[in-house]
């Protein structure tokens, strides 16, 4: 708990900045569902068989992973808050629109007919009579869809929104318990006190008829406090918008975006830096993006300027080339179509190869006489291998990678980032796969198995710049022909080391590395 506690202290403004921003969030997402769902329980309540299909329609949406309807809208929303909010929204809306629909149901027929009979119109039977009768059975819906949008607004950080998600994401790549809790206590005492105050506002609205004896003084503590805690709320979402205005960045901006592991917010951090130091332009980061495709759809939708990207994962995974090993044909080859397909300019390659390999204990090796790839076929069908999902359906991984060596896995079992390390220090794998230059490999100090048939094809790092900035701001390409050579295998092995198990942050290490080299 230690490292916790002294993480907090350390970090306190960016917690506090994510959890402002994760506030902001899940109001917005809440608010608008409100806003829809209310008016549709209201209508469905009156229109015979129309509920049926609403409530069946919204049932179907709420089972649908929440990642994978996140997936769904990307094409379609690009990244960023909007998504985010959107499928919170769409999650949000059942129990809304269920205790709605269920609170106007639930009024006696009687006291209907009483209303209609004392000469009220629908919309004061609506508005004096239902509503207010309903409102307790309403509140209840929003309760539970204000607690449940706290916990999935999390997963706005994995398309590039902001929130607690951030440190969550953060933690889980880099193996950092201090980091996820970090994000994950805030997101729980959140969650919890909304669930405390919306209570209270349960309690509050309902009729007199229908709650326990409260005391006068109960009912006065309740309005203080429902009062201090509206105040409290628009005093922080007008500080945050405030502070989003005033953090907005003015003049020529360029977006640079980065991927959801240690290496990709690294070369985004470094990136970022190198170009304000060598240029007057402001950089927006985007980092922590999800896999390829998130940020690869990103540039597509102009909503990312430029990130830097392998030439072995564009080559094979964007335009579906199988792999191979030559550096300049796979390099030339994605010059030419990411120009010619996308109008993206590719620029030169940085220093290292970044490339795939597998990874085993120290003892695991040293017990199967293991030093290459190949000598997996020796235990054919007995290993098990704990590979990210992505590597489990890429041509260039495990696939293609099991047709040119002739292996057989006992169990494939996919874990995206860095819990795959976890598992195989905690004996739950024999086999990962890795990259070269993973500061995990270094921590935890794994055999690297060699690949003697040069099956994984190069995987050099190249600056991809969107055609029209690159033509506004020309100056890009002196400052990436700069830093790319000092971007060495060594070197960013040491610096996803200093990240990884020193637990520095990607913008001080940036930070350091570039000012020792004259930025």
């Amino acid at each position: 708990m230690t490292d916790f506690f002294t993480y907090i202290v350390q970090n306190r403004e960016q917690i506090l900045s994510l959890l402002l921003d994760h506030i902001q969030l899940t109001c917005l997402a809440v608010g608008l569902a409100i806003v829809i769902g209310v008016p549709l329980g209201l209508l469905i309540s009156y229109t015979k068989g129309l509920n049926k299909l609403v409530l069946g329609i919204a049932s179907v949406i709420q089972a649908v992973p929440s990642m994978a309807l996140l997936g769904f809208a990307i094409p379609f929303l690009g990244i960023g808050v909007l998504p985010s909010v959107i499928v919170v929204v769409l999650y949000s809306l059942l129990p809304i629109v269920k205790n709605t629909f269920t609170g106007i149901q639930g009024i006696s027929p009687e006291l209907m007919e009483s209303a209609k009979g004392i000469g009220l119109t629908k919309p004061e039977i609506l508005f004096k009579v239902q509503i207010p009768l309903a409102l307790p059975v309403m509140m209840a819906g929003i309760r539970i869809s204000a607690v449940t949008a706290v916990g999935l607004m999390t997963m706005a950080a994995f398309i590039g929104g902001g929130g607690l998600g951030y440190l969550v994401f953060s933690g889980i790549s880099t193996v950092n318990n201090a980091q996820i809790l970090a994000g994950a206590i805030p997101a729980c005492l959140l969650a919890l006190l909304v669930d405390f105050l919306l209570g209270q506002v349960e309690r509050f609205v309902t009729p007199v008829s229908q709650r326990n004896a409260d005391s006068k003084k109960r009912r006065t503590h309740q309005k203080i406090l429902l009062a201090a805690c509206g105040v409290l709320l628009a005093g922080l979402l007008a500080f945050s918008g405030i502070r989003s205005m005033v953090g907005t960045p003015t003049g020529d901006t360029i977006v640079v975006g980065g991927k959801n592991y240690t290496e990709q917010r690294l070369l985004c951090e470094l990136a970022s830096q190198a170009i304000e130091a060598k240029t007057d332009l402001t950089v927006q980061r985007k980092s922590n993006l999800g896999g390829t495709q998130v940020l690869f759809n990103a540039m597509k939708s102009g909503e990312v300027d430029a990130y830097i990207e392998y030439t072995g994962t564009a080559y094979t995974e964007t335009l579906g080339h199988p792999p191979v090993s030559d550096v300049e044909t796979v390099f030339e080859t994605v010059r030419e179509e990411f120009q010619d397909q996308y109008h993206l300019v590719v620029l030169d390659q940085m220093a290292f190869n970044n490339t795939y390999t597998l990874a085993v204990l120290p003892a695991y090796a040293q017990a199967h006489q293991l030093q290459t790839i190949s000598d997996l076929t020796k235990i054919n069908g007995q290993a098990r291998i704990s590979p990210t999902l992505e590597f489990m359906n890429r041509e260039d991984g495990l696939p293609g990678l099991k047709k040119a060596y002739g292996l057989q896995f006992a169990e494939e079992i996919g874990i995206d980032g860095s819990p795959r390390y976890t598992a195989i220090m905690s004996g739950e794998s024999d086999v990962i796969d890795a990259f070269s230059t993973d500061g995990l490999l270094r921590k935890f100090d794994l055999t690297v198995l060699e690949d003697d048939q040069d099956f994984f094809p190069p995987y050099y790092p190249v600056p991809v710049i969107r055609e029209e900035i690159y033509e506004m701001y020309p100056e890009l390409k002196a400052v990436f022909d700069e830093l790319g050579p000092l971007l060495t295998e060594e070197a960013m092995q040491e610096m996803n080391y200093q990240i990884d198990e020193l637990q520095r942050t990607e913008r001080e290490v940036a930070q350091e590395f570039l000012k020792a080299h004259g930025f």
